[in-house]
């Protein structure tokens, strides 16, 4: 008898080490403030999806690419303790990418991110991986890394039958021919406006932008709203998913916490309300503890 082997998600995107401070007040410019709390743990888009996608049941892979430095040897131990397949993981000459984090008493964060390693991945990168793209059942991409050899890895996964799901942020100017690789794509208010020219502030906006972004070959959409929910757009029809009320604490990870819970569901055949729900129940986790990976639920904790 032949045993079903698990759908595999592979992740290709940004690996740093998050720096985070918590203060009651995010500073002003030229304003120092006195008394923080300090953490230093794993971060970085992609590596938030990917621990995200794992803790939540899904068997994942994770292609990134850090400096020769004790901060990419301590990313690559953690993603192997997490569960991770990180066989194929890159090294570059230039230091692993650091992401600086200030988190006021409301949760509320502002982050600056020097790319490092992540800036150095090359389309011959994603030409080196192409057998596990082909392979997988779903494809993660976020914009940490340089576009090109995000419009590479999509373009294979297009061709090889493989769904693409993108995180569009951070938000810059990508090729026309990228849109109509993706399967989903999960802006949020601010990242909509960026890549539609439309302000997102209701449903009535969020259906015109994402009509702009399915006019450009986008398959579906589902629009995160913050402490709001979730706008979705697809071929299976348009719904809204409210977030759940919490005590929110710290959101730096929950964007990747819903992707990656997105990713999951797809890959186990749920429809996109069933996944935009149990994303929405990750995320909400997330929220109510500080830090980035280390704020990710497991499967478990899902209720």
């Amino acid at each position: 008898m032949q045993i079903e082997t698990k759908k595999k998600i592979l992740v290709i995107g940004s690996s740093n080490t998050d720096m985070t401070v918590k203060t009651p007040t995010l500073p002003r410019p030229g304003e120092t403030l006195i008394g923080g709390e300090f953490k230093m743990g794993a971060g970085g888009k992609g590596a938030n999806q990917a621990v995200a996608a794992k803790r939540l049941g899904g068997e994942v892979s994770f292609v990134c690419k850090v400096g020769r430095d004790v901060f990419g040897d301590n990313s690559i131990a953690g993603y192997l303790k997490e569960g991770l397949d990180v066989s194929r993981i890159l090294r570059s000459d230039k230091p692993s990418g650091v992401a600086l984090i200030m988190v006021d008493g409301n949760g509320e964060n502002c982050i600056s991110v020097a790319s490092g390693a992540n800036s150095d991945i090359t389309e011959a990168d994603i030409d080196s991986v192409a057998d596990m793209i082909t392979s997988a059942s779903l494809l993660v991409l976020q914009l940490e890394m340089p576009t090109p050899c995000v419009l590479k890895a999509a373009k294979l996964a297009y061709e090889a039958g493989v769904k693409v799901l993108l995180n569009p942020a951070p938000a810059c100017p990508l090729p026309d021919e990228l849109f109509q690789y993706i399967f989903l794509m999960t802006p949020n208010q601010t990242e909509s406006e960026f890549f539609t020219g439309i302000p997102v502030h209701d449903e009535a906006s969020a259906a015109e932008a994402a009509a702009v972004l399915r006019g450009r070959g986008v398959k579906d959409i589902i629009m995160t709203m913050g402490s709001k929910g979730s706008m979705a757009f697809t071929e299976e029809g348009n719904f809204f998913t409210p977030a759940h009320k919490v005590q929110a604490v710290d959101t730096t990870a929950a964007g990747d916490t819903f992707c990656g819970g997105l990713a999951v569901a797809i890959v186990e055949g749920k429809s996109l309300r069933e996944a935009a729900q149990f994303a929405t129940a990750a995320s909400a986790l997330t929220v109510q503890k500080m830090g980035a990976q280390e704020s990710i639920p497991y499967r478990s904790e899902i209720k």
